[in-house]
């Protein structure tokens, strides 16, 4: 009983705290943020010297975030948040991976209490957090992509108005929403206030790695290097991504089968072992109370996992 208690606050205790993190964090990152910088300017007492320093985002625990700075694995994490448009820190996720890596082990300990499912149980709940994280990215340049010809049109227009190619991308930021508009009015922010638009565009490449973003970022630098007409430019470059995005549909048809096939032999395995149980309940007791039927199940996971994905590393078509 005192072990069994022991495992319910263990467990409550992620849960709550990975709630807390998920909803108080933010905000305390924003106040802390806003702090910082007041004390910087209530402690200035002479002239600016000129320069614009973009600093890294401090979280609640400096410790951990300077522990993760130093390594390559923190950089790459900040620059994952920075492309899923997160307002969190590399050391909140690091958090949330140990939060989620505890209770993973809390309820393998509950549930199966074979010390063999630790090995695969811990790491995939630690993982939670950072495929989050990936699917949160791989959304927003998705959205951003589709979102792009459009930009791009406005911007071609613009320019044929009479504005400034600066002076588009500002008014196609206002017009558009995020985070399209949101990258844009950065681009814009960054060369009003002195980066170079060569620089700024990018930056902006490195927050947005995608191909069309790099196309664009070089047809602009060519023009003001060569010269030529940058509307047409951008209306050619326009019309090419809406045509990829023609040929990207036609390949998700035609492999829309491999997709399917994918999704049934997952679902298959555990939509026959409800039916099963409820048809045969001594036939599928022994391996839900034995060893090896524990075993089994943990193995029978990793191995769908795998053919699963391999299933989507075969359909998977670069256009």
């Amino acid at each position: 009983m005192i072990a069994a208690l022991l495992v319910f606050v263990l467990v409550a205790a992620s849960v709550v705290g990975g709630y807390l993190a998920v909803t108080r964090l933010p905000g305390a990152v924003g106040r802390r943020r806003v702090e910082l910088r007041l004390r910087d300017i209530a402690r200035a007492d002479g002239p600016p010297d000129g320069t614009l320093v973009v600093g890294p985002r401090e979280g609640p625990l400096p410790a951990m975030e300077r522990l993760i700075g130093r390594t390559g694995a923190g950089s790459r994490l900040g620059r994952l948040i920075e492309q899923a448009g997160l307002a969190t820190t590399p050391g909140a996720i690091g958090l949330a991976c140990v939060v989620c890596g505890a209770a993973a082990a809390a309820l393998t300990g509950i549930v199966l209490r074979v010390p063999l499912a630790y090995v695969v149980t811990v790491p995939a709940g630690a993982s939670l957090p950072f495929l989050w994280l990936l699917q949160r990215r791989s959304s927003r340049l998705k959205t951003f992509e589709e979102q792009f010809p459009d930009a791009l049109d406005m911007v071609s227009r613009a320019i044929r108005a009479g504005h400034a190619f600066q002076t588009a991308l500002g008014m196609v930021a206002e017009e558009l929403a995020a985070p399209v508009g949101p990258e844009l009015r950065t681009v814009f922010d960054q060369q009003n206030f002195g980066l170079p638009i060569k620089d700024a565009l990018n930056a902006l490449t490195e927050r947005v790695p995608l191909v069309d973003v790099k196309f664009f970022v070089t047809a602009v630098a060519i023009q003001r290097d060569t010269g030529g007409n940058l509307a047409e430019i951008l209306d050619n470059l326009s019309y090419v991504v809406r045509e990829r995005f023609k040929i990207q549909r036609q390949v998700r048809v035609h492999t829309a089968h491999g997709r399917i096939t994918g999704f049934v032999l997952l679902a298959l395995p555990a939509f026959l072992a409800v039916a099963l149980s409820f048809l045969n309940p001594e036939h599928m007791r022994p391996l839900f109370t034995e060893r090896v039927g524990h075993l089994l199940i943990v193995g029978t996971i990793v191995m769908q996992l795998c053919g699963f994905l391999w299933i989507r590393r075969v359909i998977r078509i670069e256009v």
